[in-house]
């Protein structure tokens, strides 16, 4: 880093004697001059006081650029011997020196205030403190510690001895260093204690330089090393210097040393990087002043005057040096806050172009986020990521409104038109190199979007709700005025309420999307999905299909309520797991209890939904999705009425299913559904073996046992219907279990014993009604009914074929079973059924 932070200016040119010393004050110049002949040490010494020829009488305060300074003032034998040290109190207007002793003079007439030369003659070193008026002053070996009282005298605070002459000394807080043969200690004013800190180094003597934090900067040979208050080492805090410095003055943002061929100028700021070397030769006193540095060689005095901060921002920016340029920004004055916001802008998004083309794309997204363009900037490198239409202006478009602003936001707009053209140029890289660069940036736009996402995402969640408010409160006011004139030709007046916040987050989340998917981020993208996000419809879906990354498109419909999309895509993606058996991760990914888990919170919000999708794991999955609909409370009767418009086929299924698995059971009206689907089939199942000519009554299929067990075991059927449909020569075991259910027991023991042929079936059904209703008198005689058939057959066959069709409907209102049960004794039971089965064997 090298750039030209200060202009040398010859100040003074031929100075008649040898500078001893120099200062400044109010825009002049104040040097001490040792008389002229051969300049011998111990000769008098005057005080010389130069000023520009355009300065005010009342001077600038500053050192000026124009033209040489002119002698002023000329006080002779000012001092009776060369100063060692000078120094200018701005806040006071006072003049400390030290030549034969401390002497203090009021500026700018010079007159003396105060001279210590009790405690301070034959002293070589002092250091002023002027903002506590304290004065520090080494003597042989003691140091002495003054308080300047009402700014008329010195008044002695405390007194130390130390260990050998001081050569070196600086105020740090309480504390103060002192510089000691070679080497450096702390000695607090208060209270003497003395504490070492290094040695100075093997060439040069200690060098104590201040700093204006309160930090030090102690001289190690050609080394500068930064400390803290204490002496303790700042981590990182050195200055190399090219030669060993005979002394340094800090001026920020820069320390200046004074080296024997030149002085050379370097940053405060780490790694301390050189940043300008002035060729001065003879150079004998380095002092900052409060605008400049004054150089002081042997006749002549040059000013170091700091260029412009912003000229140098300029220089620094031109030559790649961003990091310097942006901390001069901060020395800019506040007054021009606009003005410095403007240039830092610009210079963020220069370094972030800089650092993007070099593939440091994490600290890129560093400076844009630094800088003031918004996203949709940063979005604009990034040729791959699909953006959605808005009317979002770039932040480089409002600065173009502010006037003050014109010249360094106009700079802002050509670094992004330049930098768009270099985009276009570099769409002809090779597939491999895009693709290299694409990963790594992509992984750093995601964190950049991510660092941006919570404040966007905030403003746009207060813009809805703002409107939402605004629109409650204008409801209710047209609520509130039912009864008023309405005025003719006149119209409420809309308000426009912003959507910005809102585009602007669509365009984040469109993007972050994206940005995941490109990197293999599919989780981050479900995540995103999940909570309150913006992303564009059918941007993300186009890609989503494109990338076949389903997973996270079904989270997109999901989040957007777009469930029948979602379930046609799973159903597909479930189906097509089905075709790729080699590929079990697909397989493990889609199954249809992915389908189910997905419908399970729909059941209760939109149960017609449910059952559209549901077709397809019914199907596969009988047993889970008929649990999801009864763990759901899908209304039953919804649920059988869609299965038999839609799948016939698997309404038997679910009824069945629902009927095992509900400890409740299920209503009459879905119970009798069952048992007549049963019926059907067994009826169209008998017409085929009759026509075969295979039919017998003891034949049976799997839903005749269905449909036999069905109407042993439920009641919640209609059996006037099912009578009439049955055929009247066949199926007499169902017509028996029916003519049961309506205490028809003649009829149904007939059924056992002459058309079935299965007396142990009769006996059973005689026992199981005795057991029911022990205490009925119809009942009781069941067993003497059993006998009567036995005993006259042809009689009880006559009478059952004349009498063949239903006899439901002579029993009206008598259509269910009785489902109650009553525990008795048997009496005489033993001896009906010997009775009965003997009369059967004669």
């Amino acid at each position: 880093m090298v750039h030209s932070a200060y202009d040398a200016v010859e100040l003074v040119a031929g100075v008649p004697g040898r500078i001893e010393a120099v200062a400044s004050h109010a825009g002049k110049l104040l040097v001490a001059v040792s008389d002229s002949e051969g300049f011998l040490r111990g000769s008098d010494c005057s005080l010389r006081i130069y000023s520009s020829p355009a300065s005010s009488p009342e001077g600038g305060g500053e050192i000026r650029r124009d033209g040489p300074y002119a002698l002023e003032r000329h006080e002779q034998r000012f001092w009776r011997r060369p100063p060692l040290a000078m120094e200018v109190s701005a806040s006071r207007d006072l003049l400390l020196s030290l030549s034969e002793w401390v002497a203090l003079h009021r500026l700018p007439g010079l007159e003396t205030v105060a001279v210590v030369s009790n405690k301070t003659k034959g002293a070589n070193v002092f250091a002023w403190d002027d903002r506590r008026g304290l004065l520090a002053v080494g003597r042989q070996k003691r140091l002495t510690v003054f308080r300047l009282d009402s700014g008329r005298e010195f008044v002695e605070v405390k007194e130390f001895g130390v260990p050998d002459i001081l050569k070196s000394m600086a105020w740090c807080g309480d504390n103060i260093c002192l510089g000691i043969r070679r080497e450096y200690m702390i000695i607090n004013s208060m209270t003497g204690a003395l504490t070492d800190v290094f040695s100075s180094g093997r060439i040069a003597p200690p060098l104590v330089v201040p700093l204006p934090t309160g930090e030090l900067l102690l001289g190690k040979d050609n080394i500068g090393v930064f400390v803290d208050q204490n002496g303790k080492l700042i981590q990182d805090g050195r200055i190399i210097w090219s030669d060993t410095p005979a002394s340094v003055v800090i001026h920020r943002p820069y320390a200046v040393a004074r080296l024997p061929r030149h002085v050379e100028i370097r940053s405060l700021r780490a790694p301390n990087a050189l940043v300008q070397t002035v060729v001065l030769r003879d150079v004998q006193k380095l002092v900052q002043t409060g605008n400049c540095i004054l150089a002081a060689l042997s006749n002549n005095v040059c000013g170091l005057l700091p260029v412009p901060i912003g000229a140098q921002i300029v220089q620094l920016t031109a030559s790649g040096e961003f990091e310097e340029a942006l901390a001069l920004c901060k020395l800019l004055p506040p007054e021009d806050s606009n003005l410095r916001a403007a240039k830092e802008s610009s210079i963020h998004i220069r370094y972030g172009h800089f650092l993007f083309d070099s593939g440091k794309y994490e600290d890129a997204m560093e400076q844009f986020s630094n800088s003031h363009v918004d996203i949709t900037y940063v979005l604009s490198l990034y040729p791959s990521i699909v953006l959605p239409q808005t009317h979002i202006i770039g932040e480089h478009d409002k600065l173009l409104d502010m006037p003050e602003l014109a010249t360094e936001s106009s700079d802002v707009t050509d670094e992004m038109e330049s930098y768009s053209l270099q985009l276009h140029e570099s769409d002809d890289k090779s597939p491999l190199e895009v693709k290299k660069m694409s990963h790594n940036a992509l992984v750093a736009l995601v964190k950049y979007l991510q660092k941006k996402r919570s404040g966007i995402i905030e403003r746009a969640t207060a813009e809805v709700t703002e409107e939402v408010v605004s629109g409650a409160v204008h409801h209710s006011l047209i609520l509130s005025e039912p009864y008023k004139p309405k005025k003719p030709n006149k119209k409420r007046a809309q308000t426009h309420t912003s959507s910005i916040a809102r585009e602007m987050a669509t365009v984040l989340d469109t993007s972050l999307l994206q940005a995941l998917i490109l990197t293999g981020q599919s989780s981050g993208a479900m995540e995103l999905l999940k909570g309150l996000n913006y992303c564009d419809l059918k941007i993300c879906e186009e890609f989503l299909k494109e990338w076949s990354d389903y997973m996270v498109l079904l989270e997109l419909y999901k989040s957007n309520e777009m469930h029948r999309e979602a379930l046609q895509l799973l159903n597909q993606l479930v189906e097509k797991s089905k075709s790729e058996m080699e590929n079990t991760d697909f397989n493990k990914k889609f199954n249809p209890q992915m389908i189910i888990e997905y419908l399970r919170p729909l059941c209760r919000s939109d149960p017609m939904l449910v059952l559209e999708s549901s077709l397809y794991v019914l199907e596969r999955n009988p047993s889970e999705t008929i649990e999801l609909f009864l763990s759901e409370n899908v209304p039953a009767d919804l649920v059988n009425s869609y299965l038999k418009q839609h799948a016939p086929n698997l309404q038997s299924t679910y009824l069945e299913l629902m009927l095992s698995m509900s400890e409740t059971g299920i209503n009459p009206n879905l119970q009798n559904e069952l048992v007549q689907l049963y019926l059907s089939e067994v009826l169209d199942w008998y017409n085929i073996l009759k026509e075969e000519g295979n039919w017998t009554e003891k034949t049976y299929s799997a839903t005749r046992k269905k449909l036999i067990s069905t109407l042993e075991n439920n009641s919640g059927y209609n059996t006037d219907l099912l009578l009439k449909r049955l055929p009247q020569d066949a199926l007499f075991e169902e017509r028996a279990i029916l003519y049961g259910k309506i205490n028809q027991h003649l009829r149904a023991l007939s059924l056992y014993v002459h058309k079935l042929q299965m007396p142990e079936r009769a006996v059973a059904y005689c026992d199981r009604v005795y057991e029911e209703g022990a205490q009925q008198p119809s009942k009781s005689n069941i067993y003497f009914n059993l006998l009567q058939i036995y005993l006259n057959p042809r009689k009880a066959e006559k009478e059952f074929e004349q009498k063949i069709i239903p006899v439901a409907s002579q029993y009206p209102g008598i259509h269910k079973s009785s489902s109650a049960k009553f525990k008795g004794g048997r009496t005489g039971k033993g001896g009906s059924v010997q009775t009965a089965s003997s009369c059967c064997q004669d």
